[in-house]
């Protein structure tokens, strides 16, 4: 079976395609650009609209289409970015502009370094219907951007029982805790079950 992603982001592909150990097709290489609406009020619900919007879009066949929302929390900003974390700055907003909005918010408050957390919701749509997995990950954003590895909101995270953004982190680390990687663990084994 041919695994698509719904998404186009390169990060997330990459990322995807290493903690998966496999090959992973972005959903444009198939399909062609389309707009997918996030209008879902949680991770899960909009990972699922996502997963099946390409799945129907693909029509019969023989595929898988995973999908992901996430995005960091942030507790002592109401829960922001939150599920806006990729728009935060606004509709096509760039990393790096979405990064200085979450370090504006935070001095904006006096905020140098709270606690925070990132959710990854994983949808799986197929032929047998659609699964979802979840995974967290805990720490801190801090209210400046620390190193230049990964994506997002990256250079501002710190996790729990690190010292070091996961800018700064070698990606091997990220790979092992990350929020993606434990969905990711959980989808491989219901693909174990579907494949």
């Amino acid at each position: 079976m041919k695994l698509i992603l719904a998404s186009n982001n390169p990060g997330k592909v990459a990322e995807f395609q290493d903690l998966l150990g496999r090959s992973i097709i972005p959903y444009k290489e198939v399909l062609g650009t389309m707009e997918i609406v996030e209008s879902g009020s949680t991770f899960k619900e909009n990972a699922i609209i996502k997963a099946q919007r390409v799945y129907e879009a693909l029509g019969k066949g023989d595929w898988i289409v995973l999908s992901d929302d996430s995005g960091l929390s942030v507790p002592a900003l109401g829960g922001a970015p939150g599920i806006f974390s990729a728009r935060y700055a606004g509709p096509g907003a760039s990393d790096a502009q979405n990064r200085e909005k979450l370090i504006e918010e935070l001095r904006q408050r006096g905020i140098k370094r709270t606690p925070a957390y990132y959710t990854a919701a994983i949808a799986i749509a197929t032929k047998d219907g659609i699964f979802t997995t979840h995974g967290w990950m805990w720490g801190e954003v801090i209210d400046e951007v620390r190193g230049s590895g990964g994506f997002g909101y990256d250079p501002l995270f710190i996790p729990e029982g690190y010292d070091q953004t996961l800018g700064e982190l070698d990606p091997k680390i990220k790979g092992a805790i990350s929020h993606r990687a434990k969905a990711i663990e959980l989808a491989k084994i219901q693909l174990g079950v579907l494949e």
